[in-house]
């Protein structure tokens, strides 16, 4: 017999740790799941979380294909195929090579007498979410629809994303060559106008000196510089993968000026529209509160939310315990009020996703036709500056000459 952590939460919602004994994590499971209870996770006790590793193993997962193979599911359920025989035909046809083989694993351990949901929690690849309603949609009887409402969250969580990297696109694109360009004014024609001066033994003035100093000394260390910013790159993602970094770098983001709004409302559209899709699914509020916080990918809001969780388990309202966080905008505190008042808090959370995803759409067009006139009159000051300063010293000469 092994000893396991067990993380559950029993019929009213509330979460529990226990150290249990079973002969294996399926024998384990199976106590309890027989008992009503919904898992979170199960490890070897002293061993790594299934959780954490299901956290780490989640972001090489391909959302577009596994799209299509949910899609492709629910067809197949519809068409009243077994859900066994739904996974033979799809494991053996999928294209992607990472999906392939948990598939398959999946359909054995289905084959073999596992529920559903926890066929898929065990691969340690597929978001909680999805886990999630697929339970739910195992205990209401209703896999198709609960897996419906999921696809049609996921092509909005997509499209959304994609719009803002569409978005993000050009700016990043001027920025890179206006560096680029810096870069070579300052590496190599600076230098050459150097080499120039130097011939001429011309005298030069202050602002034409400094800059050549700093173009000389680029030029002879530009792979010691380059070597720099590589090392302080690496360094900088190995320290912001632990979460005390995170927090402390998504603090930064919350008070930077514009960019801290956008990104808070990009996260509270996506903690809407999780959230509502977990409850429409009939997943309890507590139950769906962990999962839809878990599903962000900033700790700083799941700390807010898990205390948020704790406040909602004593018996207080959800708006109540989001205001707590002091993150959530005061128009979406007031819109999940009215929704948990009139008893339509799944619509209502729908509503506030569509609302802030409409204004991170709005804010992001209007920042963004600031900052590409921001970064060409920039580059034209820049540009100004070095010719200004290289060609002085040649005015300078034309008059002597005269």
């Amino acid at each position: 017999m092994a000893e396991f952590v067990l993380k559950y939460a029993d019929t009213r919602g509330e979460i529990h740790h226990q150290v249990a004994n079973a002969g294996s994590e399926k024998e384990l499971r199976d106590r309890y799941t027989q008992q009503g209870f919904l898992i979170y996770s199960i490890k070897v006790k002293g061993g790594l979380s299934a959780s954490l590793t299901s956290r780490s193993k989640s972001k090489k997962l391909n959302i577009e294909k596994f799209l299509i193979f949910n899609q492709q599911f629910v067809t197949l359920i519809r068409a009243g195929l077994p859900i066994l025989k739904a996974l033979d035909l799809l494991a053996d046809r999928l294209t992607d090579p990472k999906l392939g083989p948990h598939i398959k694993s999946v359909r054995d351990e289905v084959r073999n007498g596992t529920l559903l949901s926890d066929a898929f929690r065990m691969q340690g690849i597929f978001p909680k979410i999805y886990v999630t309603t697929v339970l739910a949609g195992e205990k209401s009887g209703s896999l198709a629809e609960v897996l419906d409402r999921f696809i049609t969250y996921q092509k909005l969580s997509l499209a959304v994303r994609k719009k803002v990297m569409v978005s993000l696109m050009y700016p990043s694109v001027l920025i890179f060559l206006t560096l680029c360009l810096m870069v070579f004014l300052v590496t190599f024609v600076v230098p050459n106008f150097a080499e120039l001066y130097t011939s001429m033994q011309a005298q030069l003035p202050e602002v034409t000196v400094i800059l050549i100093a700093i173009g000389t000394s680029a030029r002879s260390s530009i792979l010691l510089i380059f070597g720099g910013v590589v090392a302080l790159i690496l360094i900088f993602r190995y320290w912001a993968r632990k979460d005390s970094a995170r927090i402390k770098i998504d603090a930064v983001k919350l008070r930077v000026p514009l960019a801290g709004d956008i990104w808070v409302k990009y996260q509270v559209a996506q903690f809407s529209r999780v959230l509502s899709t977990l409850l429409t699914g009939g997943i309890p509020l507590v139950q769906g509160l962990e999962t839809a916080a878990d599903s962000l990918g900033t700790p700083l809001l799941r700390k807010a939310l898990d205390k948020a969780g704790k406040m909602v388990r004593e018996g207080q309202a959800l708006s109540a315990s989001l205001k707590t966080t002091g993150i959530f905008p005061p128009l979406s505190i007031d819109m999940i009020e009215v929704g948990e008042s009139t008893g339509a808090l799944p619509i209502m959370l729908n509503s506030v996703a569509e609302f802030y995803e409409e204004d991170v759409n709005t804010r992001m067009a209007a920042a963004l036709s600031l900052i590409e006139p921001a970064i060409m009159i920039f580059m034209g000051c820049f540009v100004a500056f070095v010719l200004i300063a290289l060609y002085l010293p040649i005015f300078s000469l034309a008059d002597t000459i005269r």
